[in-house]
């Protein structure tokens, strides 16, 4: 989904997602590099034809959110980054993510725990 993206409209879509929704202004005012409010508009309406963005009539003028909700993108790109890095694998993910952790406490593992146990029953319903 996002991975598809050119890395432009990525930060465009990812800026949205970091402030919540936007005029054409705001976000070439957030952007790092200077970029044209005709430019961005493009980028903007190119993403709203990808259904990556939505876009709305405030009294600010044409504000744009992302369409598609944070937690779909999150699983989208982690789905990538499982398929890319570690063959599909989620145990292989779980595994690195773990070994990238000094420690975990008690109400993380706690937390990883009741996740497994969540998926354990769903499986078998």
């Amino acid at each position: 989904m996002l991975d598809k993206l050119p890395p432009r409209e990525r930060q465009i879509v990812d800026l949205l997602y970091t402030r919540g929704p936007a005029t054409v202004a705001e976000v070439c005012d957030a952007l790092p590099d200077q970029l044209s409010p005709s430019a961005v508009r493009a980028m903007l309406t190119r993403l709203e034809v990808k259904k990556m963005v939505r876009r709305e009539t405030s009294d600010r003028g044409f504000v744009y959110a992302p369409a598609v909700t944070e937690a779909a993108a999150k699983k989208s790109a982690l789905s990538q980054v499982v398929r890319t890095f570690f063959g599909g694998s989620p145990v292989g993910a779980a595994t690195a993510l773990l070994g990238m952790s000094e420690k975990l406490s008690d109400p993380e593992l706690d937390a990883l725990e009741a996740l497994i146990a969540q998926a354990r029953q769903e499986k078998q319903s």
